[in-house]
């Protein structure tokens, strides 16, 4: 029996779990037990370790005595370059060296949160996903990740030494490759809009990808409702402005799934038609038939409307080449703590 920390740190809440791992004899994977588990302001701390502390002494009042984690593992939404994170917004920056030393914690590792996701999806369960495609699954096969969210999230995972290894990557950054004459209009619209040389397919498919197509389309004249209308002037009026009340992508992504916004409607299918396209390169590039998991806020939150065929018409529509991918499972990953998941997996790895 182990007791570990997880952490899910980003720029506005940081959640700690503490855990218990035990080794299972019909697993690979370990059996996680949560004991105590708190979700903080970030910028109501100057640094991780007095957030830690904090969360320590609530953990010790909770459990009747001070927990002692042998190993953590913190997954962080930046780079993380040699267990070292610069995390701009928040003024920290994390060196595990540094965070064994004052939290007295014997092993500690940094980790991208995307590389958290890839952790915390081999230990899901059928209940937190929601299959399109069932496939052909191969136990020993690589996994890949993909996830729209505020960005374009993009790694894999294969087997090793009876485990696994997981890799993030940057390939929410390679080029936008139009399919359409409409996607062509997209790539110069977003080109001479944002006084670009290239656009990357983050630039599409992520949260505010949904809110270029819903710019583009709107002043090629497709009209918006009154409602939506008075929300976008909130919006515009907002930007460059660090307290928002409203969040654009959010808004269209609810009147589409609601019918009640065809310029909604009409972004959402651009979205979900581009989103499905890279989810089947990346097929292409990785053959996971261990499975393709769509993580991200995005899909999870617009579940109907990545149940409609726009998706999977997009993912599968590979040409010649498309039966290669026919047999790669594909995931919608429903639960939003898959990334504080995957911290714990990795600490137990460690």
């Amino acid at each position: 029996m182990t007791i570990l920390l997880a952490g899910d740190i980003g720029g506005t809440k940081t959640i700690l779990r503490l855990v218990q791992a035990e080794s299972s004899i019909a697993s690979t994977l370990p059996t996680l037990t949560t004991l105590h588990e708190c979700t903080y302001p970030s910028q109501d701390f100057p640094h991780l370790v007095p957030m830690v502390h904090c969360f320590m002494q609530d953990a010790t009042t909770v459990l009747g005595e001070a927990p002692h984690p042998e190993r953590a593992c913190f997954g962080i939404a930046g780079p993380v370059i040699e267990d070292v994170s610069r995390l701009t917004n928040l003024g920290w920056q994390l060196e595990a060296e540094d965070l064994q030393r004052e939290l007295k914690i014997p092993q500690v590792q940094l980790i991208n949160d995307f590389a958290a996701v890839g952790y915390g999806v081999m230990a899901l369960s059928r209940e937190e996903l929601h299959t399109l495609q069932a496939g052909e699954p191969d136990p020993q096969g690589a996994i890949a990740i993909l996830g729209a969210g505020t960005g374009l999230g993009q790694g894999y995972v294969i087997p090793h030494q009876g485990g696994f290894r997981v890799f993030a990557t940057e390939g929410g950054h390679v080029d936008f490759a139009p399919r359409s004459e409409l996607e062509y209009q997209l790539l110069r619209y977003l080109k001479e809009r944002l006084g670009l040389t290239r656009v990357s397919v983050e630039r599409v498919v992520s949260g505010m990808g949904i809110v270029g197509i819903y710019q583009f389309l709107r002043d090629r004249g497709v009209k918006e409702s009154p409602e939506v209308s008075q929300i976008y002037k909130v919006w515009q009026s907002e930007m460059g402005k660090e307290q928002k009340t409203v969040d654009l992508a959010a808004v269209i992504s609810q009147h589409a799934a609601e019918q009640t916004d065809y310029l909604c409607m009409e972004t959402m299918e651009v979205f979900i038609s581009a989103y499905g396209a890279e989810a089947g390169n990346m097929a292409l590039k990785f053959l996971p038939y261990g499975g393709l998991f769509i993580a991200g806020g995005i899909a999870a939150k617009n579940l109907a409307l990545m149940q409609r065929g726009l998706f999977m018409d997009a993912f599968r529509a590979k040409g010649r080449v498309s039966a290669a991918i026919a047999a790669v499972p594909v995931h919608i990953v429903l639960n939003p703590r898959v990334g504080l998941l995957g911290s714990a997996l990795c600490a137990a790895q460690m």
